[in-house]
């Protein structure tokens, strides 16, 4: 069976195919009486428009490009981000846009990758995950007018749409729940301190425990890079220094930290109490099962299409939006003896 075109359903329709395509772009400019006809033809012949045509008559690819600052490597060894790419891509197949992956390993392949992402007519609009390397790219973006938004908080948030979570306020109520427990030597393995979720978790360590009128010890703050070996190479230094409890940044990292305490013979949470972060599944499973602080991937890929959508077709107001977590409480952590 040949495959059906715009002059078909025209003929069909016994409207012009001009007709048939304002109606297949949904263009206003169409009385509802001629609409109805075309449509009804449509979904008797099952007729589809072809992508590359409606692309033309729109002007638009119906594709979305997302920059993140991965080496491939890195990318398929830290759980994030296939997480995150799942919820970006369902979100993408509801909105009828597709999705385009962009991976930024270096200095050397930034420009490469800037030119492909602005090519004319290439992508509608661009998600860029924030980082040290992805943040200079974000500031060339701007300045080309492409539709952006950036997942979390970039350095320079002036007049720039991003989402995020609240990093410092989540990881302070989870300092908080550790003094409460009955925990007094507070550590804590921090994300890469080149990036704002890093630097924003650490601040939140640091409010949680002035607030608690604990203090600041740098002996019990290593900084990691959210992947295990960093994780298991900082809680081998810390466990110098007689921690009882370490909050984590990465769950991944944490994982880390629970195999190191158990080489060195401490039990988690009896010796050490550990809080990670993020919520994602890891393999293997730990024993115990960790405390943690959830973050909403799947609202936070609809809700950045969402913006993305609004600033493509519309324009769109600056929005800067901040997305809850959760303090998910498990067998990591324990009770302490309260004086």
């Amino acid at each position: 069976m040949n495959r059906l075109n715009l002059e078909d359903i025209a003929k069909k329709s016994g409207v012009s195919r001009s007709t048939v395509s304002r109606v297949v772009n949904n263009h206003p400019n169409v009385s509802k009486k001629v609409r109805d006809r075309v449509l009804k033809v449509i979904d008797q012949t099952g007729y589809q428009p072809h992508a590359a045509a409606r692309a033309l008559v729109s002007n638009k690819s119906m594709v979305c490009g997302l920059i993140l600052p991965r080496t491939v490597d890195s990318f398929f060894k830290d759980p994030y981000f296939p997480a995150l790419i799942q919820s970006i891509a369902k979100s993408c197949g509801e909105n009828d846009y597709t999705l385009s992956l962009f991976l930024i390993g270096s200095e050397d392949n930034e420009d490469v990758i800037f030119n492909r992402v602005t090519r004319r007519g290439f992508l509608d609009g661009v998600l860029v995950q924030s980082g040290n390397i992805a943040d200079r790219i974000i500031d060339k973006i701007i300045k080309i007018g492409m539709p952006l938004v950036v997942l979390g908080r970039p350095f320079n948030t002036d007049g720039v749409n991003f989402i995020d979570i609240n990093n410092v306020e989540a990881v302070e109520s989870a300092i908080s729940y550790l003094v409460k427990t009955g925990h007094k030597r507070i550590a804590t393995i921090t994300g890469p301190l080149v990036t704002t979720v890093g630097i924003d978790r650490k601040q939140g360590y640091l409010q949680g425990l002035m607030k608690n009128d604990l203090p600041v010890d740098n002996h019990l703050i290593y900084e990691g890079d959210f992947l295990e070996k960093s994780g298991y190479e900082g809680g081998l230094e810390l466990i110098k220094h007689k921690p009882d409890a370490i909050f984590v940044a990465s769950d991944r990292m944490a994982l880390g930290v629970i195999r190191a305490m158990n080489e060195r013979g401490l039990s988690v949470p009896d010796d050490v109490s550990i809080i990670g972060f993020d919520d994602f599944p890891v393999q293997p499973p730990s024993v115990p099962f960790l405390t943690t602080i959830h973050q909403p991937l799947l609202e936070f890929g609809n809700k950045a299409m969402e913006i993305l959508v609004d600033a493509i077709e519309n324009g769109g107001e600056l929005h800067q939006a901040y997305l809850p977590t959760e303090f998910v409480v498990r067998t990591s952590t324990k009770v302490r003896i309260l004086e």
